[in-house]
């Protein structure tokens, strides 16, 4: 995400380079300028700060006068305001000028934000590049669309608060997101992705499927787990766990908090103590809530002289971490304070390190597919030039070697410049869900760095003191995010082996002493095979009714029984696939030995069609 300084720099700069066709980040650029010149026309002493394309649309964040504020009802004036602006064909008009008389002529205006863009530009820009979209005039390097006529299939979707600049000290603003396209049938699929996005928000279905809540009376950004989202995140973690041991793993535990010296040592009070919370004095000195766990297993390693015949160590660890995220960008289970960070770290010599950044890409597709994630997207973040340690020989040796492996895995990958971790460059991998939507999940970091600010060595095979090179590896970035994730690409119908119940035995008379008698036994024995079962034996309610709610709970199976069931005798009764619609006969062992197997293969389509 570019932060609010950056996109005064993309306003202010004059270089401009137009493409050869109109691009959808032309058009969404374009809109954002022809959606403030709307709201200037409506809203007479309107201010407008920032107007940035952004990923599927735009934004203008704006002040109006007097404390008034934008409603929802007010998009579909602006949006009508710049429909009739498109029919005129308003050119988008590039002038360059002065940097006083820039300042002038927003000041005459009375933009206030666009003066201090000005006054805080370097002292040698003698010059700017300005923008007209009729009576509307912005700061803006371009490039835009030849006219306004152009802009046929633009929607405005919110409004929300946001700080001036982004910083939380700062004035709320109003910021009013929107979206363009090339055609109306794409912006028509995209408003049909956003509502089928709007279904499965993870935090609507939190709540309704009784997964997860979070409370201010707790704190935002921690959240309490309810027993069937502790039951998903029970198989989640098993399942990390199992896969880790036989990837040649340890399983370690470390303390959530530490003395500060060890996060000044790892830099993290240097380059990461904006994500940090605040220091606690306990008798004389100072501890710090861990926001990620690597010192920790530096110190694990450091706790004895390690020999070139144990290398490569693998540490893995279910991590509680804490990090200092704002308010204004909490957001469900995706952007928490309290963290479960599926932590490993990774001490190797020099020539194992290749091999074993390519069993950490491989380890991350498998542990990613086995929930149901094939299609990826992968990113190489390279060396921040303000806000990395270590020589620059190091991070180029890094990042050749992170590019060959991706290479050799036949993975593609974008360059992402800059946005490597403080101590090393990264891959990042990017899960794709059901919707197209990227989740950052899988992160591999390289890192020359701690192992020399902590002094690790191990024995070499000369006898010699070596330094070992460190590897930071998560695969599901952390169980939070991972679960609000998994909850939206399923739309919460979870594949059985992850179902917080997997089977509901449903009464169809629930007056009969026998038919209660007989599904206890059922819940019984497919306890007893191991299966998540509950039982629906609500006096009065009809039948369809059962199985209607054992669908909105996304529950995969329901089993019937009623009294001809039990006069039958043959223990045969009737299975619901609730996913489907569909159901089946068949004897309840078969079932039983069905829905086992489905489990035990983790499978992600229903076995029992």
């Amino acid at each position: 995400m570019v932060d609010e300084e950056s996109y005064e720099a993309l306003e202010a700069g004059l270089p401009e380079e137009t493409p050869d066709t109109v691009t959808l980040d032309m058009l969404r650029h374009s809109a954002a300028h022809l959606m403030a010149s709307a709201v200037v026309r409506l809203f007479p002493g309107a201010q407008y700060d920032v107007g940035p394309s952004i990923e599927d649309g735009f934004f203008y964040n704006f002040r109006l006068p007097e404390g008034a504020h934008f409603s929802e009802d007010d998009l579909a004036r602006i949006e009508e305001e710049m429909k009739r602006l498109a029919k005129e064909k308003l050119p988008y008009t590039r002038e360059v000028l002065d940097r006083e008389a820039a300042k002038s002529l927003f000041t005459e205006l009375h933009q206030p934000f666009k003066v201090d863009i000005i006054d805080r530009l370097p002292a040698d820009v003698a010059q700017v590049t300005v923008y007209r979209t009729g009576e509307f005039v912005d700061l803006c390097r371009g490039p835009h669309v030849p006219d306004s006529s152009w802009l046929s299939a633009v929607k405005l979707l919110r409004v929300a608060g946001v700080y001036w600049r982004g910083d939380e000290k700062n004035e709320q603003l109003q910021r009013i997101y929107g979206t363009a396209w090339q055609t109306p049938e794409e912006l028509d699929a995209y408003l049909t992705r956003i509502e089928e996005a709007k279904k499965r928000d993870h935090r609507k279905l939190g709540a309704e499927l009784d997964l997860f809540s979070i409370s201010e009376e707790v704190g935002g950004g921690l959240v309490l787990w309810h027993p069937k989202g502790g039951v998903v995140r029970q198989a989640i973690e098993d399942y990390w766990r199992e896969t880790h041991r036989a990837a040649g793993y340890d399983l370690v535990y470390t303390p959530h908090i530490a003395d500060r010296h060890l996060w000044e040592t790892s830099g993290h009070v240097s380059y990461y103590a904006e994500n940090m919370f605040g220091p606690m004095q306990v008798e004389d000195r100072l501890y710090q809530l861990k926001p990620m766990s690597c010192p920790f297993h530096i110190m694990i390693y450091k706790s004895h002289i390690r020999s070139y015949r144990e290398l490569p160590l693998r540490f893995a660890e279910l991590a509680s971490v804490y990090r200092y995220e704002r308010s204004g960008v909490l957001h469900g289970l995706l952007r928490v304070r309290g963290i479960t960070q599926d932590d490993a770290h990774i001490f190797c010599t020099e020539d194992q390190i290749d091999s074993e950044i390519g069993k950490c890409i491989d380890f991350a597709r498998s542990m990613l597919a086995a929930f149901g994630f094939t299609s990826l997207r992968v990113y190489l973040s390279t060396r921040s030039e303000s806000k990395s340690a270590g020589t620059e020989e190091e991070w180029k040796r890094a990042e050749a070697s992170l590019a060959a492996q991706l290479k050799e895995h036949g993975l593609d990958y974008v360059i992402s410049p800059g946005e490597g971790a403080f101590y090393g460059p990264k891959i990042d991998v990017m899960l794709v869900d059901a919707l197209g939507r990227e989740w950052q999940c899988s992160t591999i970091q390289f890192d020359y760095l701690n192992p020399q600010r902590f002094a690790l060595d191990y024995v070499a095979q000369d006898g010699s003191m070596k330094k070992p090179v460190m590897v930071h590896r998560a695969l599901l970035g952390s169980i939070e995010r991972f679960m609000g994730c998994l909850i939206e690409h399923y739309a919460g119908a979870f594949p059985l082996w992850l179902a917080p119940v997997q089977c509901r035995i449903a009464l169809v008379q629930d007056d009969l002493p026998e038919v209660s008698t007989e599904a206890g036994k059922l819940v019984q024995s497919l306890r007893e095979a191991g299966i998540r079962v509950d039982l629906d034996d609500r006096p009065g309610e009809r039948m369809q009714a059962r199985i209607r709610d054992a669908e909105l709970e996304k529950i995969p199976y329901v089993l019937t029984v009623g009294k001809r069931d039990v006069e039958r005798g043959d223990g045969t009764y009737t299975i619901r696939n609730t996913r489907t619609g569909t159901q089946v006969s068949m004897p309840v062992h078969e079932f039983a030995t069905a829905l086992a197997k489905e489990i035990a293969e983790r499978a992600l389509e229903a076995g029992i069609k």
